[in-house]
């Protein structure tokens, strides 16, 4: 399987680096299988951060038996997975028990509709109907470095100005 990380820096060695961070499938190596959405995505790091950085592109295979991991793969935006990323995104540690997470990524537009959901004013089959119906991309995550080591960098390259979507 090919992955791919968008950021600002060259990462051969890959770790989990994001421990205090409440991300999606909470901590551990994002990386997706979509390499436009990896360009995205370091454009949008380096935006955030400092216009002068550059949006790099990590490009790696994971090569193994996927049978020889415990994986957590959600096909669809749906109740399990709401309920899966709401709980990492305020801090509560599910991923202990996986090496590898899979499925989609709640971006900034879906961020918005999960705190409408938080606070009330969607129910759960409105905010699953509403994700349902947005573009999501796909995240793959790497849970602990012992699933790391059978991640091979391959390469990295800058993301040329305009070349994003």
């Amino acid at each position: 399987m090919k992955v791919f990380h968008g950021t600002n820096v060259i990462i051969e060695q890959p770790k989990i680096m994001n421990r205090f961070k409440t991300l999606d499938f909470g901590e551990g190596f994002y990386t997706t299988e979509n390499e436009e959405q990896a360009r995205d995505f370091a454009v949008k790091i380096c935006g955030r951060r400092s216009p002068s950085l550059y949006p790099i592109v990590n490009c790696y295979e994971f090569i193994a038996d996927l049978n020889n991991f415990s994986i957590l793969k959600f096909e669809a935006p749906d109740e399990k997975w709401l309920d899966f990323v709401v709980k990492c995104r305020k801090g509560i540690t599910l991923n202990d028990k996986y090496d590898l997470i899979i499925g989609p990524v709640a971006n900034d537009d879906v961020f918005g509709t999960i705190i409408l959901y938080e606070s009330g004013e969607l129910d759960k089959e409105s905010t699953i109907k509403k994700l349902n119906i947005k573009k999501l991309y796909d995240q793959v995550v790497f849970c602990n470095e012992a699933v790391l080591k059978y991640l091979s960098f391959i390469k990295s390259y800058i993301v040329e100005p305009g070349s994003e979507r």
